[in-house]
């Protein structure tokens, strides 16, 4: 039995919404990339239809003319190449016309008008092949050759793309809500450093002799004060911990150094917390098992509690968590936790004189600080670990259920559940008492909390995934990264098995089933188009190196604002929101990196600080009796009261060392650790020894050495690392003006 072919009316009804526009809710699904743009009526224009949909991984596209009078004739399949669809054009006569070429699944099309007007819409790799790498750019340049031109159909092409903001001169006004508290911080130290080079350069010297000094009085503290010593394997595991999931979160938009920020103010909330703990018992009251503290009362109070930094960066930062990921939230949930962890476990060491035998912080462990009862082998991932599960499932959770449906929100019970069954199997197992028996069952499905670190693994590459996926489906307002995006062939062999796919998918089948179907077509997609992008970061940051530190320092800030910038625009939704910094900055820094363009990258600004929170000692009455055994504290209140309790019995010289070892703790994790700004010029040393050692100084900050060993490196790199990164292909369809 033959198949009907589709008329040019049900076609244009999908896709149009008339014969030189293209349909909003069309354009809105699948946030398709929209960008008009003006070429002559000439084969390089065919030439360029044929490219988007190789780039798409076609072979076959749908052809038809868009005005009424053509409403019940055929939809024409044609090969995708430029004879066949000249043949096609060519039969319908000499007549200009509007003509619509559309890929076989409706993901992507093309709207040829009759005059010079050309509108290309769909993914990023479909595109570009129209307007070349930089999507945003060729808007921003319709939108201003419209307005300068005064041509009201084009004006109106414009503006229904978004290239003209309604009421605006054009499309790169800033315009959205106002700075929160820490842009307007970043943008003063922005100006200051721009405006008093030589005050920064002397406060960033203090500030690298101040983390030495730190490191120092550290060191004498070990040696002066029994316990003291025992606490620096905790802080360097916790540290450790961080590393190993920041390096992998090749979504992040927060810098390590918000994260240790963040880190000494989940330490700060041992004290809030076990006050908490302590008044829940005194309301309570005497009778009550002791075994009720660390289960019943220690993890609700504890969960929560580690979640309070994060809350205090949502008030100082409000526009800056809406242009969070997904893998933002884990991460700075695993700082809170990590902080947590340091004062709980190293008030505890310092009280023993040595680190728990049962708690893992060894270089080869993943992700340590996690524990485990030796008689019952109940493991606890430790309480970085748990406090990331919570927060990166309500970071999946907030970013994306625009684009994943409501069944999102299911992830953060979960995530509660699992890290409250693992913390009060622990603290039950270290009590002494039997958990209840569907306690007990949900504890075995993590296999005791054995699981649970696999787990956050497994919400993490989700996580990144997820945003790499939304930040794509950004690039007509994201500026593009320097240079050629690799693995080519492998992106558009999985753009074309989903076209192929999409086709054989039924529309009139049970919505769950097509949802499902889609999303399982989507995933190779989402897995290609992430690697391919994960890997185009790599090779910018290794062309960077070979260039020298400050090129590599702009890289790496690059990176991050520019993921920054797609996650903004991917969670607004369409709605205002706050470009921070802005697209300009972006674009600057990106073109001194562009692997065509000489020269060394100046750093821009964007960084967002976290605020430090002064937190008063509560005096705590000592309980009956603590559980658990020594250096093995049962709760937060414990672990205070222990420490307390030690630091009361030191002498007084040993109080002041003890003192000064934990202000140097928090000095070191709060300040030091961001990308250095200005590196040190070796050819200057010199010309000019002593402002170049004050400058060495500055940028040889304890946390900032790994920054200054990779740059090392990178310098030493053979000369054909700086060629992993090829030029952006110009791939533009030439315009009339291009053509005279």
């Amino acid at each position: 039995m033959d198949v009907q072919p589709m008329l040019t009316r049900d076609l244009v009804l999908r896709v149009c919404a008339n014969s030189t526009e293209f349909d909003e809710g069309w354009t809105a699904a699948e946030s398709k990339a929209a960008v008009p743009f003006l070429a002559p009526r000439d084969t390089a224009l065919i030439d360029a239809v044929v490219a988007a949909a190789a780039d798409v991984g076609v072979n076959r596209l749908l052809i038809c003319r868009t005005r009424a009078e053509f409403a019940y004739e055929p939809v024409t399949d044609a090969p995708a190449n430029t004879a066949g669809i000249v043949d096609v054009i060519r039969g319908w006569g000499d007549e200009p016309t509007d003509v619509l070429i559309v890929v076989e699944d409706l993901s992507a099309a093309v709207i040829i008008t009759a005059e010079e007007l050309t509108v290309a819409a769909g993914p990023d790799d479909f595109v570009r092949a129209f307007t070349g790498a930089d999507i945003p750019e060729a808007r921003a340049e319709f939108g201003e050759q419209a307005r300068l031109g005064r041509d009201p159909e084009l004006l109106r092409a414009a503006q229904r793309y978004g290239c003209l903001e309604i009421g605006g001169r054009h499309a790169r006004g800033n315009r959205g809500p106002g700075p929160d508290t820490a842009e307007r911080l970043a943008e003063r130290a922005h100006a200051f450093r721009e405006g008093s080079p030589g005050a920064v350069r002397a406060l960033r010297a203090v500030r690298g002799a101040a983390g030495w000094l730190a490191v120092a009085v550290l060191a004498a503290a070990a040696v002066a004060v029994p316990g003291v010593g025992a606490v620096v394997p905790v802080a360097l595991g916790m540290l450790w911990l961080l590393i190993q999931l920041a390096l992998p979160a090749r979504s992040r938009t927060v810098g390590f150094a918000t994260l240790l920020r963040v880190a000494a103010l989940g330490a700060l909330a041992v004290w809030p917390v076990a006050f908490a703990e302590q008044t829940v018992l005194g309301l309570l009251g005497p009778g009550i098992p002791d075994w009720t503290g660390p289960t019943y009362v220690a993890v609700p109070v504890e969960e929560a509690g580690k979640l309070a930094p994060l809350l205090l960066v949502w008030l100082l930062a409000r526009r800056r968590v809406k242009r969070m990921s997904a893998a933002d939230h884990l991460l700075l949930g695993a700082a809170a936790g990590a902080g947590f962890h340091l004062a709980e476990r190293g008030l505890s060491a310092a009280a023993s004189g040595l680190a728990p035998a049962s708690t893992h912080y060894g270089l080869f462990t993943l992700l340590p600080g996690w524990s485990e009862v030796p008689a019952t082998g109940t493991v606890f991932a430790g309480h970085a670990v748990t406090t990331a599960l919570i927060a990166g499932a309500f970071g999946v959770a907030a970013v994306g259920r625009r684009h994943h449906g409501p069944w999102v929100w299911a992830l953060p019970p979960l995530a509660v559940a699992v890290a409250a069954v693992d913390h009060m199997h622990y603290n039950a197992d270290l009590a002494g008492v039997d958990l209840a028996p569907a306690t007990a069952f949900f504890a075995a499905l993590t296999g005791n909390g054995a699981l649970t670190r696999w787990l956050l693994l497994l919400l993490l590459a989700g996580a990144v995934l997820m945003d790499h996926r939304l930040a794509r489906l950004t690039a007509e307002t994201t500026p593009p990264l320097p240079g050629a995006e690799p693995l080519a062939g492998l992106r558009r062999a999985a753009l074309g098995r989903a076209v192929r796919a999409r086709v054989r998918v039924p529309g009139d089948i049970a919505p769950v089933f097509r949802r499902t179907a889609l999303a399982w077509i989507r995933l190779p997609t989402t897995l290609a188009c992430g690697l391919s992008t994960m890997l185009h970061e790599l090779a910018v940051q290794v062309a960077a190196a070979r260039r020298g530190p400050a090129a590599l320092f702009a890289a790496w800030r690059l990176l991050r604002w520019r993921r920054a910038h797609a996650m903004g625009a991917a969670r607004a939704g369409g709605r205002p929101w706050r470009r921070h910094p802005a697209r300009e900055r972006l674009e600057a820094t990106r073109l001194l990196l562009e692997p065509a363009r000489p020269g060394t990258a100046a750093g821009a600004v964007g960084a967002v600080g976290a605020a430090a929170a002064l937190v008063a000692a509560v005096p705590l009455a000592a309980p009956a009796r603590l559980p658990g055994g020594p250096g093995e504290p049962g709760y937060a209140l414990a672990a205070l009261q222990t420490g307390m309790a030690w630091f009361d019995g030191l002498p007084a010289g040993s109080q002041a060392w003890a003192a000064a070892a934990g202000a140097a703790l928090l000095l070191l994790a709060s300040t030091g650790w961001s990308v250095p700004w200005s590196p040190p010029d070796a050819r200057a040393l010199l010309r000019r020894p002593g402002a170049e050692a004050v400058v060495l100084l500055g940028s040889a900050a304890p946390g900032q050495l790994g920054y200054g060993a990779l740059a090392l490196l990178g310098t030493a790199l053979p000369a054909a690392a700086g060629r992993v990164l090829k030029p952006s292909p110009a791939g533009r369809v030439r315009s009339p003006a291009d053509a005279a």
